[in-house]
């Protein structure tokens, strides 16, 4: 394929209608952790990616979720691939999940697709405009705070302290906004798209197989990206992903409250 952008949705795309296919079919799992694990899904949609990536550009490196690095890990043009964000949803047949697809050149994310295998719907941005595909047609998607809606991530990826708990107890943040838990990056894309105001997450999410995408695609948007304290993203320190400035500065100020001083 010519195009970094189409190759990144055609690979999301395909991970998609793995996923798809074997929905709500017996679920084999594979433990990670006592609370994690990944299915034969999972493992199936990451090859069928890997494939048709590494057929349409064999000089790259990629690295999914579950098989690690493939290829110079030091090469400039890195693809990050999440089969299946969602696992837990999937296996409890809860239609909530996504195939995530982003290509990195050096720290820049070039073109990125984030897939919704039950809508048939793909988000997609090409680094500057960001835009959703149905039934091959796409069409434009901006940011909207009009909902009101902030998810917030309750999957625990940080050592120190956790963020999402103590966010959710918050009356100020209650009265503010209303508060969904989707327990899958989908949400993020959502942001992009307007049906939420806005994301919230603790931990370090640089060069992040499960948020690469939604992030560019936010910033795409028009979005307002950082850090939990309002800096640039990547310092190790979560994400605020909101529509605008005015509830992104609201968002800092209750989630201020909840951080450690310094």
């Amino acid at each position: 394929m010519d195009s970094d952008l189409e190759l990144a949705i055609a690979a999301a795309e395909a991970g998609a209608a793995m996923v798809r296919a074997q929905y709500g079919a017996p679920v084999v799992r594979h433990d990670k952790s006592a609370t994690d694990f990944a299915t034969d899904t999972d493992l199936a949609a990451e090859q069928e990616i890997l494939g048709l990536i590494q057929r349409a550009r064999p000089q790259d490196a990629i690295v999914g979720e579950e098989t690690g690095t493939r290829g110079d890990g030091t090469a400039p043009r890195r693809w990050l691939v999440d089969p299946l964000c969602g696992t837990l949803n999937f296996a409890a047949r809860t239609p909530l999940f996504s195939v995530n697809v982003a290509l990195q050149l050096g720290t820049e994310t070039a073109v990125a697709a984030v897939a919704d295998p039950v809508s048939g719907e793909t988000f997609w941005t090409d680094g500057a405009t960001a835009g959703v595909r149905r039934d091959g047609s796409d069409q434009p998607i901006a940011a909207s705070a009009e909902s009101r809606l902030v998810d917030v991530n309750l999957d625990r990826i940080t050592d120190g302290d956790f963020l999402g708990s103590r966010l959710l107890t918050d009356d100020t943040f209650r009265q503010a906004f209303g508060q969904r838990v989707l327990s899958t990056t989908l949400a993020v894309a959502w942001v992009a798209a307007g049906r939420r105001a806005a994301y919230v997450t603790d931990g370090n999410l640089r060069d992040s197989v499960h948020f690469t995408a939604g992030l560019a695609l936010c910033r795409a948007a028009g979005c307002v990206v950082t850090d939990l304290r309002g800096q640039p993203l990547h310092s190790g320190l979560g994400v605020i992903a909101a529509a605008d400035a005015r509830t992104h500065a609201t968002l800092l100020d209750i989630v201020a409250r909840h951080l450690p001083e310094g």
